[in-house]
């Protein structure tokens, strides 16, 4: 299944089990189980061993992404200026704790440790759109906005298929 990743790699090369793990994620956007098994009898390692490395580094995930991907920062300007309090918001409004996905798939909530945006503290991001100076008010209309683009896209796949 993961054979085209393994050609770039020798076999048994304990040493590129990091770099294989990176490259299995970007192609699949999270470990899977079975590339994990994959790489183990690749390099010849416990499956155990492949988990521990996969769940030391945080740039590892064994789920996959929501559709939505919100990041709360935790940076001190936004801490000072209530972040604790948008993500409390956010967890509560999606029924989600952060560093999970929604049942639906929707949306995950990923903490990090400074967006780079000090100057409009406190800040969130969804995907690419940033919110600064948020509130915990201003969550639900957020996460509606993103909820609204979700339905409004599968009404149009609906429409298409119906169409034919």
């Amino acid at each position: 299944m993961h054979s085209h990743i393994f050609t770039n790699y020798p076999p048994k090369d304990k040493s590129n089990l990091i770099s294989l793990l990176q490259e299995v994620q970007s192609v699949y956007g999270y470990l899977t189980e079975s590339a994990l098994k994959e790489i183990a009898q690749f390099l010849d390692m416990p499956l155990s061993r492949i988990y521990g490395v996969a769940t030391f580094y945080n740039q590892f995930r064994l789920k996959p992404l929501g559709k939505n991907i919100i990041r709360v920062c935790r940076g001190t300007a936004c801490h000072v200026k209530g972040s604790a309090n948008l993500l409390f918001a956010l967890e509560t409004e999606l029924n989600c704790k952060a560093g999970e996905t929604t049942r639906d798939k929707n949306f995950t909530i990923e903490t990090v440790a400074c967006i780079g945006a000090c100057s409009i503290a406190p800040v969130i991001n969804v995907n690419s759109e940033y919110f600064g100076r948020a509130t915990a008010k201003d969550i639900t209309k957020i996460i509606k906005k993103y909820s609204a683009q979700e339905n409004s896209a599968e009404k149009i796949d609906e429409q298409k298929t119906s169409l034919k």
